[in-house]
């Protein structure tokens, strides 16, 4: 480990979150909101008649944060343990009040000092960090200022992202973390269920501890890729702690 990455990660996370429709069924939605999603899925589906709307909802909805909500973020740091060897520690929070769950979340972010924050997540610049801003925004929370972005030149965001890191620029396609984990020979995080199941797991098996399980096991993933891409030897098994 190079001294200058010792000193980032004093104020460096790694995050993922888990999002699900905002509503266990197309049913619930409000009227002026039904309507809004069948103008969006109209639009995405591109002629595709074999899923309805109210289908389409309960598969779709949780990635756009206007239909989705966040129920689990987790959220992990290097450090060095007694021995001088690299570990990592992972914990979550979780829960039904969305608001609750923010609030916990920004008060962690806020311990650290905004301008040298950096924040960690795999497509987090598409998908990750603005889909916590707009549920802040739609739920009447201020956005803290490690994630605010709006009128900061591009090398005053520390925001890093190892999808972009492993585009070098390249814009064509999405890489996943799973395929990168297995590029990487990195042990990897669906042994319990997928990102495509976590609306049906939240609202059908009632299983939120599930949900933080798979969440807490990305964000070690994320972090074992995150080392092997700066050519860094991953964390040990043993030197990994998970946070219930």
């Amino acid at each position: 480990m190079t001294d200058e990455f010792r000193r980032k990660a004093k104020n460096f996370l790694l995050l993922d979150i888990e999002t699900v429709a905002g509503y266990a069924s197309y049913d619930q939605l409000p009227e002026r909101m039904q309507k809004l999603w069948d103008k969006k899925a109209t639009v995405l589906r591109k002629g595709d008649e074999s899923v309805s709307n109210e289908e389409y909802f309960y598969d779709r909805s949780a990635i756009y944060a206007e239909f989705g909500k966040i129920v689990c973020i987790a959220f992990g740091a290097f450090y060095w343990d007694e021995n001088n060897e690299i570990a990592f520690k992972v914990r979550s929070f979780s829960g039904d009040d969305e608001v609750k769950l923010l609030l916990e979340f920004k008060a962690l972010i806020e311990k650290y000092p905004a301008e040298q924050l950096i924040l960690c997540a795999h497509n987090g610049r598409e998908f990750d960090f603005p889909f916590l801003c707009r549920r802040m925004l739609i739920l009447g929370i201020e956005i803290p200022k490690a994630l605010q972005i709006t009128g900061k030149k591009p090398w005053e965001i520390l925001h890093q992202d190892t999808m972009d890191l492993w585009k070098f620029g390249d814009y064509k396609s999405y890489t996943s973390l799973d395929l990168l984990a297995a590029v990487f020979d990195i042990p990897g995080s669906k042994n319990e269920m997928s990102g495509d199941q976590v609306t049906r797991v939240y609202y059908e098996e009632n299983d939120l501890a599930k949900i933080c399980r798979y969440c807490r096991e990305d964000v070690v993933v994320l972090a074992q890729l995150y080392l092997k891409m700066h050519s860094f030897q991953p964390v040990r098994a043993d030197n990994i702690t998970r946070v219930e």
